[in-house]
């Protein structure tokens, strides 16, 4: 993609998260950056249609509005193609990738509830006629992605958890709508089709107790020239694991991490770590800092580049929205 002019750096820097929660973003969003909100729109609609950005909208804590896991198949080589044609079209399928595995076929699967997700995973195995490996989150790390594009590379926030929050059918098909995107308009919010007001004040509390994680733009890593993107997974006892992961994720260029259950016998590694690089010298040499934490000393790591973007959607929260 051509290099960003620096009011687009600034959108995708400033703004891929604390989207306003006001009735017009947008016109807040250009008064930060001394544009009109007609601009602003205009940007991000060409943003959109250039696949810089996925959409104006949310990430959602995996496994509050909804159930999610991440999943992978070996497909045969002369085969790749067609088992990646029957996973993206599972509809709860968010996000497929080709890793450089034997485990290569790798993506997220999502679902209203524990059984819809379970089900999914059962039409993919009876369809591809290949085992599927199941790998429930366990404890979130870091799950933001939300870093700048220029500049330093800086270390992400930690992960504060969920707090106790009564999600309603209406809040998780609000929470699918954001998944989704907002509409370019003047007045996103009323464009959902509740009241306004009542929709802000729902998104605030929502934001508060962490079910929201991010609020904004959301970028596409790879059209951006973030092209060497690495799955560093790492086996190391469960015990040495929260004090790993909290180190990892901690480290500037580390934009994942999170621990996962392990599969004896078959896939042995729980801790999980996103490395995202403009070339893959970049992205070892973070996976380098991260081999020379001493929370990680002796941790066996296998960095698992994605080659090709099969799907990279939001998440299927609710069958009704």
């Amino acid at each position: 993609m051509e290099r960003l002019d620096p009011i687009d750096a600034r959108l995708l820097d400033e703004f891929q998260r604390d989207l306003p929660l006001v009735p017009q973003p947008f016109a807040a969003l250009g008064a930060a950056l001394g544009l009109d909100e007609a601009e602003v729109i205009d940007r991000l609609a060409r943003l959109k249609a250039t696949g810089a950005i996925a959409r104006v909208g949310a990430t959602v804590r995996p496994n509050t509005a909804g159930a999610s896991t991440l999943a992978a198949v070996a497909a045969p080589e002369g085969r790749v193609d067609e088992v990646a044609a029957i996973i993206g079209a599972e509809p709860g399928v968010n996000h497929s990738y080709l890793r450089e595995d034997n485990w290569n076929l790798w993506f997220v699967a999502t679902a209203p509830d524990a059984a819809g997700l379970d089900q999914s995973l059962a039409r993919i195995e009876a369809q591809t006629g290949l085992r599927v490996l199941d790998l429930r989150l366990v404890r979130a790390f870091n799950i933001d992605l939300g870093f700048r594009l220029t500049g330093e590379r800086q270390p992400m926030a930690q992960d504060a958890g969920a707090a106790s929050i009564a999600l309603t059918d209406d809040d998780r098909k609000l929470l699918s709508h954001l998944s989704r995107g907002l509409s370019l308009v003047p007045r996103p919010f009323a464009a959902l089709g509740a009241d306004e007001a009542a929709t802000l004040s729902r998104l605030k509390a929502l934001l508060q107790a962490r079910v929201i994680t991010r609020l904004g733009v959301i970028v596409r890593h790879r059209t951006l020239g973030w092209t060497s993107n690495a799955m560093v997974v790492w086996d190391l006892p469960e015990a040495a694991i929260p004090v790993a992961g909290a180190a990892l994720a901690a480290l500037p260029g580390v934009t994942l991490c999170y621990q996962r259950r392990s599969v004896p016998g078959v896939w042995p590694y729980a801790l999980y770590s996103m490395i995202h690089g403009r070339s893959r010298a970049e992205a070892l040499a973070v996976l380098d800092r991260a081999r020379a934490l001493p929370a990680l000393a002796g941790a066996k790591a296998k960095p698992l580049f994605s080659t090709r973007c099969f799907k990279q959607t939001g998440a299927l929260l609710s069958e009704a929205a």
